[in-house]
């Protein structure tokens, strides 16, 4: 049995002043624990999105009536409350195991020798947004699932995804200058496709908070807009980004680009061509659940790999220079 060493009175007053400088000075994590940590944020970001879509396929949006209790006189699902009451309620406590995920991602980036600092204020910028897309989610709630803060619910989710891309990207770099691996037209041609990729998935949006598929079976509002417009219109930019994403795979064999940004925008096509698959399928079957719920999980690989492809068109080395030593006051700002 491995003995618990014993903490002296002033071990323990800097552990409650400050937890996260007590944990760093005693563990470093390993190149990989540092990785998977900031990869358990990615895989639960996608998690709470495909689960937030299944609240609102379910009809569950408002299973539980107000925020941040449940019931006005339960912070828990009733059993009045039935099986949409059950969603809504395990959907919100999906937020402490993401945010769980997300301390674990801090935790790890702060203990790592030396310290890095710009990967640090990542990941909190990843607490920060939980926290106020909790926020966000609970206006929706209390505006009776308006479907103008419903977008601007996922919208915030998929603004946590791509700072959380970014962050597992910086895990496996270094903190030096980035260079370019490609020459600069490919890389505004990666820009262009994180743009419009950006604009498709808020066109997404529109199509949602018009269509089918409020949130719950009361009268919802819905966008001022017809809803096979918005389709027609999401379904443009869709072949937008399919052009631009196979113009940039072509490119890429003609600048003989590194074989895995050519994997990267390869998995980005493959990705794109399912989801538009998807979209078709449920546009022409009645928009059933099932393909709405896969075309949410399209959405969230779709945009990891447009992020992924970008990142990869630039390399930051390692380098043997240390950070300083955070002061107290930094630590209190990280």
């Amino acid at each position: 049995m491995v003995p618990v060493p014993k903490l002296t009175r002033a071990e323990v007053a800097q552990a409650a002043r400050n937890p996260l400088a007590f944990i760093a000075g005693r563990w470093t994590p390993t190149p990989r624990i540092l990785q998977r940590a900031a990869f358990a944020a990615v895989v639960m970001t996608v998690v709470i999105i495909v689960t937030g879509g299944a609240v609102r396929l379910t009809s569950s949006g408002l299973g539980c009536d107000t925020w941040p209790k449940c019931t006005d006189d339960s912070l828990f699902a009733t059993p009045a409350q039935g099986i949409n009451g059950a969603i809504e309620f395990g959907n919100r406590m999906l937020t402490y195991v993401l945010s769980a995920a997300v301390g674990w991602a801090i935790i790890a980036i702060r203990s790592t020798k030396p310290w890095r600092r710009d990967l640090t204020r990542l990941a909190w910028s990843q607490f920060w947004i939980v926290m106020g897309n909790a926020v966000l989610g609970g206006i929706t709630v209390w505006a009776g699932l308006n479907p103008w803060t419903v977008a601007g619910h996922f919208l915030l989710a998929n603004a946590l995804l791509t700072v959380a891309v970014i962050t597992w990207q910086r895990t496996r770099e270094g903190d030096s200058a980035p260079r370019p691996r490609v020459p600069r037209p490919v890389r505004r041609l990666s820009w262009a496709i994180v743009v419009v990729s950006g604009a498709l998935i808020t066109l997404g949006t529109s199509v949602t908070g018009s269509g089918k598929h409020a949130g719950d079976s009361s009268d919802v509002p819905r966008m001022p807009w017809d809803w096979a417009a918005a389709a027609h219109i999401h379904a443009i930019a869709a072949w937008v980004v399919c052009a631009l994403v196979l113009a940039m795979w072509l490119v890429l064999r003609t600048v003989d680009a590194p074989d895995d940004i050519r994997a990267r925008a390869r998995d980005l096509l493959v990705v794109l061509l399912l989801q538009g698959a998807v979209g078709y399928l449920q546009y022409f079957t009645g928009v059933p659940e099932i393909l709405v719920g896969a075309h949410m999980l399209g959405s969230a690989l779709m945009w990891t790999a447009v992020v992924r492809l970008a990142l990869s068109l630039r390399e930051r080395p390692s380098h043997d220079a240390a950070a300083p030593a955070p002061s107290d006051s930094a630590l209190s700002a990280v």
